[in-house]
């Protein structure tokens, strides 16, 4: 069932697609049912697609060869990841952080120094989620180590449910110290436009679909980008009606959303 699409005046000819991994083409191990094939489809019309992932918890090889083994059609370079935005950030301001990303992530982070950190990095690590880990968090940031979110879901989709994304614990730490984060993933408008640059688009002639309200189709739409939600991943009934202004289209499913796209945007 399709939502009805949203007006589209002024809109400039689609010339891309970004697409949501984690909840949109796959939950984990398992592909959204007609995903590979409608990415075919999608790949036959005249748009460049690009993946842009929040996902922290393995590094882009690792997640690419995941993608590789459910049939996607896909290159490694067309995935760009919070992770990306994150190690570029760090690069650029020259920290050296403390990391609270699993260890399947840290091969994204290789040649970055992080002997005597004087920043806080954090990602999807349940392993280093406890007491002593974050308190040396917090006293750093109390001293002054800014805090750098690799972005602030508040939960994800997993095989076996919902579970807790980062964004609790970046909040608890922001609380206790009395800071803000810097966040580089999704919603943020730097994210989108980074993921855009080497396409030779403006976000007015893309379009994301993901299954995250908030970070996927409000932070596209904030950026100047049209948003389709679809209703798999972490999806619940009336997350629609949690952003403004709502979604161009919601949709049940990643295969949906092409079918929108091929017969409405080109």
């Amino acid at each position: 069932m399709l939502l009805k699409a949203s007006r589209m005046a002024g809109r400039q000819a689609l010339k891309a697609v970004l697409i949501d991994l984690s909840g949109t083409l796959h939950i984990e191990d398992t592909a959204v049912p007609g995903a590979q094939d409608a990415l075919n489809r999608l790949r036959q019309a005249s748009v460049a697609v690009k993946f842009v992932t929040n996902t922290t918890k393995e590094s882009k090889r690792i997640l690419f060869e995941r993608l590789q083994r459910l049939s996607f059609n896909l290159q490694e370079n067309e995935i760009f990841t919070s992770l990306s935005a994150a190690r570029s950030l760090l690069e650029q301001k020259q920290h050296r952080p403390l990391l609270l990303v699993e260890d399947s992530a840290l091969e994204d982070f290789t040649g970055i120094e992080t002997s005597e950190p004087n920043a806080v990095v954090i990602g999807l690590a349940p392993d280093h989620f406890n007491y002593s880990t974050l308190n040396k968090a917090f006293r750093m940031i109390l001293n002054g180590a800014p805090l750098i979110a690799i972005h602030k879901a508040r939960y994800y989709k997993r095989k076996d449910g919902l579970a807790l994304g980062p964004g609790p614990f970046v909040t608890g730490l922001e609380y206790a110290t009395d800071c803000k984060a810097t966040v580089v993933g999704k919603p943020e408008k730097t994210f989108f436009t980074q993921a855009l640059s080497d396409l030779g688009c403006s976000p007015s002639e893309a379009v994301m679909i993901g299954d995250d309200a908030r970070d996927d189709v409000g932070g596209a739409q904030n950026s100047g980008m049209l948003g389709i939600l679809v209703r798999t991943g972490k999806y619940r009934e009336g997350d629609e009606n949690k952003i403004s202004p709502s979604p161009h289209l919601t949709c049940d499913s990643f295969p949906d959303a092409v079918e929108h796209i091929l017969q409405n945007l080109l």
